[in-house]
């Protein structure tokens, strides 16, 4: 009977340490920021566009309904981080300074580039679809829906874009 005793206890040592180890693995650190979530990724180009001569590069994205409630919750205050890749797998970290959200699931977002001098933003999102102004310094950026949930994400050369 003692035997079984030791056997018992040492299986109860063995399950302790295991659900330990299973707890520290999944520790966050409280003075760590949680990394920004993506409002866009790379994505198949299947609704490939016509070039035109004031598109610079272009690529097809895809949208990340998280981030876009993230966007549209006017009531967020302070925003969880949110970031965007443009070309150059250079990430810029979304400063919201304003939301006017709507009932009909629209909003309109407007803020600035973290650690960028001369960076802003204006996005217009309709439920999942998204169009969108990004400026980098003197770079144009745009996000444009292409067509049944399809995005591009479009860098602009400002010199040759046609008049309004």
């Amino acid at each position: 009977m003692t035997i079984a005793l030791q056997r018992l206890n040492s299986s109860r040592l063995l399950l302790l340490a295991g659900l330990l180890a299973c707890l520290l693995s999944h520790t966050v650190r409280a003075d760590e920021p949680p990394p920004p979530s993506t409002v866009w990724q790379s994505a198949p180009d299947l609704a490939p566009t016509p070039q035109k001569p004031w598109v610079l590069r272009d690529r097809a994205i895809a949208l990340s309904p998280q981030s876009l409630q993230t966007l549209k919750d006017a009531a967020a205050r302070p925003h969880p981080p949110v970031s965007i890749e443009l070309f150059d797998g250079i990430r810029h970290e979304l400063d919201i300074t304003s939301t006017v959200s709507r009932i009909n699931d629209s909003a309109v977002i407007r803020g600035l580039l973290k650690n960028s001098p001369h960076g802003d933003f204006t996005f217009f999102i309709n439920g999942s679809v998204m169009a969108g102004t990004i400026h980098v310094g003197d770079r144009l950026f745009k996000v444009e829906h292409v067509s049944n949930g399809y995005h591009r994400l479009l860098e602009l050369d400002p010199a040759k874009l046609p008049p309004d």
